[in-house]
């Protein structure tokens, strides 16, 4: 007879994701003791059975959906419960249970049918939250908005190190050494995502609404390309370490099935729809990108200008420009790992540019500005990470001239904790703001809340001014008005 579950089983959270319009996936982890050495959160090494409930109230009076799901040791003992038959744009609320044991309850919603026309879009980017840096403060504020959906852009864990010299959360004891080296097994990978993942402000950024997931570098290893690595690791090793890093990424997040990660491969680009207001395109920037140009992260190599580079892979950009010519959504997103804009870095004489972004395959970019005027993309809007800044900027026809058609608007969050408490601005400032198209650089910790409808989009740029310490109140640093048919940003505040 298979043992009970062991005691607090719960100890990772719960967490909701991918909404479509009939269900969404249900993700939580056993793992009792979550920071064991070995991985495995405490569990023994056989499988249990989890069951869940979702309702229709936050008291579970009115359960509309009962299923059970297997915890296998194989998958540290995850559990990713693909949920359907619910109605189309409505909130629900879910928990599971194990033995005796119940997790906490989380709230998730399905996204509209395709057909309906939504008055209203409610969601929040976010990316590049080193733990080690500080507090997730900005989870805690973004737990507190009504939101139907999170964004998240990259860099869910980082695979540095933990010492004392980043260690900058304060009051919070030093990790062991176990946790001091380069994640770089399985098992290492298993045990970040499961340390960054006790934070209390995390676990309730995913019980307060269904996230979906593009990655960008660290969670593998920073500034890879496919399988160049920057610290000279053997293509075929490198895979290795990719495959164990995805498998570690697929069993830590509400993730389907399908992007169950095949050897070093896994399913990250997917197009979703918001009713008849929204196509979302999310990008995966990193799996199919041509390397650097020489190697070098930062400067102007002619060999960036190749019209054959790619940041997307051919087959990936194949797949962009088809859903983009048979889109009818009134607004189409794009989520984006890295920065589209071209960010000239020299502010003197000269250019340079960094090949870690969009910059790196300006042709790339070129092709896709090319589908939204071939296919009438009136609405354009491009939501990125990476940077650890807020950043607001207009995609422009012409880079050289500021005057020519503005195509498309981005908005880069900044960091939920990478860079510590950061400040209002810093000395890259001079280097973005230099760049005539770029109307916002803000360098505190933070994320995007967003308010999309037929007639605008509303972005405000939340932020914390410190994380360091826990507590900091919550601010908002900008807010832009992006109106259906004018691309652009006007700035309210």
């Amino acid at each position: 007879m298979r043992p009970a579950p062991p005691a607090d089983p719960f100890q990772l959270g719960v967490a909701s994701g991918d909404p479509l319009p009939d269900g969404f996936v249900l993700w939580t982890r056993l793992a009792p003791r979550p920071l064991e050495p070995d991985g495995h959160g405490g569990m023994p090494r056989v499988p249990y059975t989890v069951r869940y409930e979702v309702a229709e109230d936050a008291a579970f009076r009115k359960v509309v959906k009962r299923g059970q799901a297997v915890a296998a040791p194989e998958l540290a003992h995850s559990v990713h419960a693909e949920v359907h038959g619910l109605r189309p744009g409505r909130e629900y609320f879910y928990r599971f249970r194990a033995g005796t044991e119940i997790s906490p309850a989380g709230r998730t919603r399905t996204a509209p049918d395709p057909r309906a026309r939504v008055a209203d879009f409610r969601f929040a980017t976010a990316s590049c939250a080193a733990w080690y840096h500080g507090h997730f403060t900005a989870y805690e504020h973004m737990a507190r908005e009504y939101l139907d959906l999170v964004l998240f852009l990259g860099d869910y864990i980082y695979e540095y190190g933990i010492t004392s010299a980043n260690m900058w959360r304060q009051g919070v004891p030093l990790p062991g050494p176990e946790h001091a080296v380069e994640t770089t097994t399985l098992e290492q990978y298993r045990l970040r995502y499961s340390l960054f993942k006790t934070d209390p402000n995390l676990q309730a950024a995913h019980a307060a609404a269904p996230w979906v997931f593009t990655t960008d570098d660290h969670e593998v290893q920073n500034n890879y390309a496919d399988d160049w690595s920057e610290t000279g690791i053997a293509p075929g090793d490198f895979l290795r370490r990719r495959a164990v890093a995805y498998r570690a990424f697929y069993e830590n997040l509400p993730l389907r099935r399908a992007s169950l990660p095949q050897g070093p491969g896994i399913a990250v680009y997917q197009r979703r729809h918001w009713g008849r207001l929204a196509q979302l395109d999310i990008l995966d920037n990193r799996q199919f990108r041509d390397r650097y140009p020489a190697g070098a992260v930062v400067d102007n190599s002619p060999e960036r200008l190749d019209p054959r580079r790619s940041i997307l892979g051919e087959a990936q950009e194949r797949w962009l420009y088809e859903g983009l010519r048979r889109s009818s959504a009134t607004w189409n997103l794009h989520a984006s790992g890295v920065v589209m804009a071209q960010i000239d870095r020299t502010t003197g004489p000269g250019e340079s540019y960094s090949n870690d972004m969009w910059d790196g395959f300006p042709a790339n970019r070129d092709r896709l500005f090319a589908a939204w005027r071939r296919h009438g993309i009136a609405n354009p809007v491009v939501f990125s990470g990476d940077i650890h800044r807020g950043v607001a900027a207009e995609l422009k026809a012409d880079w050289a001239d500021p005057a020519s058609a503005t195509v498309g608007t981005e908005l880069v969050c900044s960091s939920i904790g990478s860079d510590g408490d950061g400040a209002e601005t810093d000395g890259s400032a001079p280097v973005w703001l230099g760049n005539p198209h770029v109307k916002l650089y803000n360098a505190r910790r933070g994320y995007l809340s967003c308010r999309l409808t037929p007639a605008a989009l509303t972005s405000e740029f939340r932020t914390v001014a410190r994380i360091s310490t826990p507590g900091a109140p919550l601010a908002t640093a900008a807010r832009f008005v992006t109106e259906a048919g004018r691309p652009g940003l006007n700035r309210e505040a």
